[in-house]
């Protein structure tokens, strides 16, 4: 078979900022050398999309005019995609596609973003659709708000869509401003270490938190008769709201303005390139994470305590959504497999469970491989 359309869309690591997107802050991402691989064609029919998933095994047809939930957890992405895409052009036709991945799924890498961002682009310049970079963007982050029902920020398609190899993003994710930034980590490099686990209560949780600092922050700013955002409150009001808050609301609300606060300062290390401070903060971020987020888990919590004890790592931290996936460690590249090595084996000894692992640099964003014609 003869394909139109080849494209390559990045899964994406962040190096800070973890669940301060959908609270109007700052995060540091960028896209990374795994990628979800997509080949389209046009089918010459109206209506029929025929989407198949080498990594999952199968095939699914879906009808323009009849966009329905499906029956896999992939499925919604691609209709959600699909159903957005539609809101804003008639000239979205039936096609063909196929997609393979090496992004790690459940790892906390976004896959799905990858995904909705893949197809999303790749769909634009099939039928030549017209939308820009930004519009993608929103429309991949509606899907997963409309139809696949989680409330995300807009840092995982930002970051699968607009990354630059060799450079993190530093994005401000209320006015939507970035600025890449030179991202050189040598002699260190990213160690992912994927705890394979995924607790049942990630999704569900992920909304409670983003309803839990929501309403923290509003009760906040009503107190004290500002905007109703986290760049409007600060910490002493935080605290003078802290009996009124209760106890989880008010520590919510902290970790989001300490986590936004160590996002800029993580820039700025890298900036000057000081690593070893750029490491401290993620420590710092895992925390907080762990202790006034409490989004992580037992397996992430072990990884990143078990880190501490090797002195060529620099920083270690959960990162994505939580209760599973990844974490992040900067380590010194002559390090690597021996503390691979010593980390499975323990790991393997408390939970049972293997470990897996993959370096990772900052790559570039969703592109086009070949075109065929």
């Amino acid at each position: 078979m003869t394909w139109d359309l080849s494209i390559a869309s990045p899964g994406r690591i962040n190096l800070i900022g973890e669940h301060t997107d959908y609270n109007d802050g700052f995060v540091l991402p960028a896209a990374i050398d795994k990628h979800l691989f997509l080949k389209l064609k046009k089918n010459g029919t109206k209506n029929r999309c025929t989407i198949k998933s080498e990594g999952f095994e199968n095939t699914y047809v879906a009808d323009l005019y009849d966009l329905k939930h499906g029956t896999e957890g992939w499925h919604d992405y691609v209709l959600g995609v699909l159903k957005e895409l539609q809101a804003l052009t008639q000239e979205l036709k039936g096609f063909d596609c196929t997609m393979q991945t090496n992004v790690p799924i459940g790892s906390g890498m976004s896959s799905s973003a990858a995904l909705e961002c893949g197809l999303a682009y790749g769909l634009n310049e099939l039928f030549g659709l017209g939308l820009e970079k930004w519009e993608l963007i929103k429309l991949c982050q509606r899907a997963e708000h409309n139809f696949v029902g989680t409330q995300c920020g807009i840092m995982d398609q930002f970051a699968s869509m607009m990354g630059k190899e060799g450079h993190s993003m530093l994005l401000d994710c209320r006015d939507l401003d970035y600025e890449y930034i030179p991202t050189n980590l040598d002699p260190y490099v990213i160690l992912m270490l994927n705890t394979n686990v995924s607790h049942n209560l990630a999704a569900s949780a992920y909304n409670t938190r983003r309803e839990e600092s929501a309403s923290g922050l509003k009760l906040i700013s009503e107190f004290f008769g500002v905007n109703n955002s986290f760049r409007s409150i600060t910490k002493d009001m935080v605290e003078e709201c802290s009996t009124m808050l209760g106890e989880i609301r008010y520590r919510r609300c902290s970790y989001v303005l300490e986590e936004n606060q160590r996002v800029l300062d993580a820039a700025e290390a890298l900036k000057r390139g000081d690593i070893i401070a750029l490491g401290e903060l993620l420590y710092k971020s895992h925390k907080g994470q762990r202790e006034k987020y409490e989004v992580s888990c037992p397996e992430l919590d072990f990884l990143v305590d078990f880190s501490k004890g090797e002195r060529k790592i620099l920083g270690s931290r959960m990162v994505g959504g939580g209760f599973g996936g990844c974490t992040l460690n900067i380590i010194h590249k002559s390090a690597v497999e021996e503390y691979l090595a010593i980390a499975s084996s323990e790991y393997k000894r408390k939970f049972g469970i293997e470990l897996s692992s993959f370096q990772t640099v900052p790559s570039q964003g969703t592109t086009i491989m070949k075109q065929d014609g």
